[in-house]
């Protein structure tokens, strides 16, 4: 194991075991060092890595604390690599999340709100049947962010927004080539929708997964 790893792993065993808990201020360097049995260089290394992990957060002038440890936190790091994807991969994330969403939209069927039902409505209806290619990504975003904060699960809202780079493009480039996009996403955001009014969770997520895979086949097609 190179040094810094093993630095790295070091740290991470000191959170895990709760010795350092989230907020907490990390010992000085060299007390901290000391205690680790490591040289200043590695733990240095090993803080830098883990603060663009989101694990640390270093404070010039103040010293270095652990993060609150939140999952979308945790998880921002996993989005910039997903933005550095490459076209023959995109169907992979794109796999996965016709894996996750669905199930995000089923558990949204049991626990979201009517007031936020009303929200989607109304940024639906606000789009019209005309909108730009830009307007409807923006639109397509906000709603499917919309349906999976409505799963109350924080972890997977992360994991499906860390995915939005590549079905993003998708979704440009879907609107952009293929004539229908703009009339059957919203056609398919509106029977989401009914669904979720109804309570019906495997209504919900049989049109999430069709929604998802239609884009998906699209692209299998483009690329």
């Amino acid at each position: 194991m190179a040094v810094t790893d093993e630095a790295i792993e070091r740290i991470k065993g000191m959170i895990v075991s709760g010795a350092l808990r989230p907020g907490d201020r990390l010992p000085k360097e060299s007390e901290l060092a000391a205690e680790l049995g490591l040289s200043r260089n590695s733990l240095r290394e090993a803080v830098r890595a883990l603060s663009l992990m989101r694990v640390l957060d270093v404070r010039q002038g103040d010293g270095t604390y652990v993060t609150s440890l939140d999952p979308g936190l945790l998880l921002q790091a996993m989005s910039f690599v997903v933005d550095f994807h490459r076209d023959d991969t995109v169907l992979e994330f794109m796999a996965v999340r016709r894996i996750l969403e669905p199930a995000a939209t089923a558990m949204a069927a049991d626990r979201i709100g009517k007031g936020e039902l009303d929200a989607l409505e109304a940024r639906l209806d606000a789009l019209g049947t005309r909108p730009s290619v830009d307007d409807l990504v923006a639109c397509d975003l906000e709603f499917h962010r919309g349906v999976v904060a409505g799963s109350g699960n924080a972890v997977l809202c992360s994991l499906l927004d860390g995915l939005s780079g590549p079905a993003t493009r998708a979704r440009v480039w879907r609107g952009l080539n293929q004539k229908d996009a703009v009339a059957r996403t919203l056609a398919e955001h509106r029977a989401i929708l009914s669904a979720l009014r109804d309570r019906d969770a495997e209504a919900a997520r049989a049109w999430a997964t069709a929604h998802i895979a239609n884009v998906e086949r699209w692209l299998r097609t483009a690329l």
